[in-house]
């Protein structure tokens, strides 16, 4: 191609605009500008940039006439029509100016800056609940507030307040409405805390096999655990037999054993730690006998609680500690065949345990049982160990025929490795 070429002239002007924008000669930019439209009349780069830089001078009309050749020239780009919606606004056109950006996010959903001038222009237009509506896909769709530059930080902190303001007033709505009378039920109390921004819903993440339609529940139920009572009448029992082992100095192993080379990801500082440890008395379905034996009452009464029993994989049973000043992070669990129960046996003050958005502290013989699929964590925040009984049960929304069904399937799954 010869130095004379169209292309190669384009390619010179081009860098003489650069030059004369990062040096502020704003009227030598342009004039570079208008030189490539005299030989390519419809260059999108260079009708943006002249639409541009006229806006920065003031001059509204002109540049939102450059930009309508641009967006024309190049109508599949999202930022040439989000740069016309700017024109179009310093112009008092403002419905075009909407549509300008609705032409942006139909070109491209997820582009962030578009959708906050969306809000800001539904702000500015008296159209509170529009506003609203645009600022929360845009905080669904954004990164964390604090990776963002400032003035766009501060934008959606802006629409964080308005949202928590619409909140405010869906509860106070909600409270007028129902006007004292009893809410029927916790899921619709949630509902409610969930509506008012007061409350996040946490779903079922098992790690390995899923079954769906099971309800979520955090914390369930005790109406389905009717054996529940014999176990906690048992705490003491079960306390003492702990202690015995202890005094047996049986070895205590730590509970994340994250095979070497695998990713420990939440678990670098648990792993391999007896910071987070546990004597099991049954593991992966199989008992262990050092620990039954000196646990006799103990394994009596597991005998007579509806463990998981699946081959290979449960019960699991443990007395699990949890050393002064530990934090367990948040993870979820393998699988929802299955419920955990905890049965406090050692609990010094500033101990607390989290399940979804429901946090609650362990209480001595007080046992709960809870859904391990769905995001929790623990802390020991005092200068003593937490001693806490754990073990499976099935899952008690399941029923007989279908445990022998997850039974054979386990079987099955066993003869691929343990997958």
């Amino acid at each position: 191609m010869s130095a004379g070429s169209p292309t190669r002239t384009l390619d010179v002007l081009f860098g003489q605009a650069d030059i004369a924008t990062r040096e502020g000669r704003l009227a030598d930019a342009i004039a570079a500008y208008r030189a490539i439209l005299d030989i390519a009349p419809h260059d999108p780069r260079a009708l943006n940039a002249i639409g541009n830089r006229l806006l920065s001078t003031g001059d509204a009309t002109d540049a939102a006439r450059y930009l309508q050749r641009a967006v024309e020239a190049d109508p599949a780009a999202p930022p040439i029509w989000l740069n016309l919606s700017f024109a179009l606004r310093a112009a008092g056109r403002h419905h075009e100016e909407l549509a300008a950006i609705d032409r942006a996010l139909t070109l491209d959903p997820y582009f962030l800056v578009a959708l906050l001038h969306k809000a800001q222009w539904f702000e500015r237009h008296d159209r509170a609940g529009e506003a609203v509506r645009v600022y929360r896909a845009l905080l669904a769709a954004a990164p964390a507030l604090s990776t963002l530059a400032p003035g766009l930080r501060q934008a959606l902190e802006h629409g964080q307040a308005l949202i928590a303001q619409e909140d405010e007033g869906i509860a106070t709505a909600i409270a007028a409405q129902v006007d004292g009378e009893a809410i029927a039920s916790e899921r619709i109390r949630h509902c409610f805390d969930a509506l008012a921004g007061r409350r996040r819903i946490y779903v079922q993440q098992p790690a390995g096999l899923h079954i769906p339609y099971l309800p979520a529940i955090q914390f369930f139920d005790r109406a389905l655990l009717p054996w529940l009572a014999e176990l906690e009448a048992a705490t003491a029992i079960v306390r003492d037999e702990y202690l015995g082992l202890l005094a047996g100095a049986l070895e205590n192993t730590p509970y994340v054993q994250v095979a070497a080379g695998q990713p420990v990801n939440q678990w670098a500082k648990l792993n391999n730690s007896l910071d987070w440890g546990a004597h099991f008395l049954w593991r992966d379905g199989r008992p262990v006998p050092a620990v039954l034996e000196r646990c006799p009452r103990t394994a009596a009464l597991l005998g007579r609680l509806p463990l998981l029993d699946v081959p290979l994989r449960g019960p699991n049973v443990m007395f699990s500690t949890l050393r002064p000043h530990t934090h367990i992070p948040p993870h979820t669990g393998v699988t929802n065949m299955r419920a955990v129960v905890h049965l406090p046996l050692l609990i010094p003050s500033g101990c607390r345990f989290r399940v979804g958005s429901e946090t609650r502290p362990w209480t001595i013989g007080s046992a709960f049982v809870f859904d391990d699929t769905i995001e929790h964590e623990a802390w020991n925040d005092s200068d003593e160990i937490r001693v806490v009984m754990i073990l499976d049960i099935w899952n008690p929304f399941l029923d007989d025929a279908e445990k022998a069904s997850l039974r054979a399937a386990s079987r099955a799954i066993s003869a691929f490795g343990g997958a």
